[in-house]
Order: structure tokens, then C-alpha cells, then sequence
């Protein structure tokens, strides 16, 4: 039985995936900063950014098992609105949870799986590619974790280990009403900026289920050679093809229509 690893597992695409590992046989540790309960899987809490309580619940999930096989980065959170309006403390915050302990407990894992190999899987956004107005953090620091992976995956291939990125697009879940969003008045941002984020968030609530992001994080676990990159949803993956196509300022131009 392969051992999982899936942080932000109370809630959205971590709580599915972590199901749907374990309706497969898998045994899951499901990691939160918050209690929470499963009855399909091992709750773990556990805060990202407290580097010394993640790697304490590495050693006794190994201590335990004998190996971990699998590492889900998940857990993340937004926020939105003119970068003109966000706190510093936002910018730290975001960086920090949703990129630096991506970096962080990819370090931790990969003596544990040096011994045996193992499959990496970050957790990115389909923002990476196409960066979003008044989301420019979240898709700055989704776009490092998807170029993060893809230079890890060389340093630990030789060892059979792979890191896979996971871009999802459009997702109905949680993730949306918890985004934390910084507008102001005083500058002038918020009329643009609320209009832009609302149809964001309409378009979320109308997303995919989260089981179709957990069936491309199963794959990318399971496959012998995975991808470096799997991009979620038919829309996110003709995006992604377009990007490729059209020159910077098409692209951008196409992003301002849609969002502004």
C-alpha cells in the first residue's frame, strides 16, 4: 500500500483528492492547519509555514509506514484586488504559503524518497500561464511553483523521483469565498478591480467539479513517466495552447477584454 501526502486536505481540491486516493487503496494523510475530520482518510493537523511541525509529521508518517511514496502540495489561498491596495504583509503571506513551503517541504521529502522513489505533485494554476489582473500575486507565485517543478523534476529524476505541476482553470469550490481581497477607495482601484474579481469568481462557481483535478493528480502519481505539466479542463488547456500561439500583447490584450 503506496503512502499519500496531501496538504490542504480539509476542504476542495485537497479534500477530494484525498479522497479518491484512498477509494483506490492508497493510504492518505490528509494535512490542515485546522482539525478536521474524514472518515476515508488520516487527518493531520499541520500549518505549512511551521516548517518544524511539517517536518515532525514527515518523520512519524515514515516512522509508521516505512516509506512515502506520493507528496501533494495543495495547500494555498488567494487574494485579489490592485497590488496598489495589497498589504505587505499579503505579499509575505502569499509568497510564503502558497510558493515557499512548496520549495520547503519538497527539501523535506526527497530523503525519504531517495530511498525508494516517489512522485511529487504541486499544486500550480492555469494563472501561471495566464496571468490575471488584480490577481497578479497569485499568479506570480503560481507561475514559480509550475517553473519550480520543472527544474526539480532534473535534479531528482536520477533518483526515481518526478515532480508533476497540476494547472487547473475554473474549480467550484471553497477556495473562492476564502480568497481574501484589498481594495481601497482612496486610490481609485476599486470599481475596476471588484468588477474583474466578481466575474472570476462567477466563473469559478460556474468551474469544473474538483474530482476532475484529483483524476490528473492520480494520473500524474501513477504514471510511470508523468508530465512535467497537466493543465485541467478543455478551456485551461485551449488557453494554454493559445499562449503559445499569439505574441505577449495578443495575449494580454485578450486577458483586459475578458477581465476589465
Amino acid at each position: 500500500m503506496k503512502t499519500v501526502i496531501i496538504t490542504g486536505a480539509s476542504s476542495g481540491i485537497g479534500r477530494v483528492s484525498a479522497e479518491y486516493f484512498s477509494d483506490r487503496g492508497y493510504k492518505v494523510y490528509g494535512v490542515a492547519r485546522r482539525e478536521f475530520q474524514s472518515d476515508k482518510f488520516t487527518s493531520v493537523k499541520g500549518d505549512v509555514n511551521n516548517y518544524e511541525a511539517m517536518s515532525a509529521v514527515f518523520d512519524d508518517i515514515y516512522k509508521k509506514e516505512g516509506h512515502i511514496d506520493i507528496l501533494v502540495n495543495n495547500a494555498g489561498f488567494g487574494i485579489a484586488g490592485a497590488i496598489e491596495d495589497a498589504s505587505v504583509e499579503s505579499i509575505e503571506s502569499i509568497v510564503r504559503t502558497d510558493f515557499t513551503s512548496v520549495a520547503v517541504l519538497c527539501k523535506m521529502i526527497i530523503p525519504y524518497m531517495k530511498k525508494s522513489g516517489g512522485r511529487i505533485i504541486n499544486i500550480s494554476s492555469v494563472g501561471a500561464i495566464m496571468p490575471l489582473p488584480y490577481q497578479a500575486m497569485y499568479s506570480a507565485v503560481k507561475s514559480a511553483v509550475e517553473v519550480f517543478s520543472r527544474a526539480l523534476d532534473t535534479e531528482v529524476r536520477p533518483f526515481g523521483i518526478r515532480v508533476t505541476a497540476i494547472l487547473p482553470g475554473d474549480t467550484k469550490t471553497d477556495f473562492t469565498s476564502a480568497r481574501v481581497i484589498e481594495d481601497s477607495d482612496a486610490n481609485g482601484n476599486k470599481s475596476a478591480s471588484m468588477r474583474s474579481i466578481g466575474k472570476m469568481a462567477k466563473d469559478e462557481q460556474n468551474g469544473k467539479d474538483p474530482v476532475t483535478v484529483a483524476r490528473e493528480v492520480f494520473t500524474a502519481a501513477t504514471k510511470n513517466d508523468p508530465p512535467l505539466r497537466i493543465t485541467v479542463g478543455a478551456v485551461s488547456k485551449a488557453e494554454v495552447f493559445l499562449s503559445r500561439m499569439f505574441p505577449l500583447k495578443a495575449i494580454n490584450f485578450i486577458i483586459r477584454k475578458m477581465y476589465s
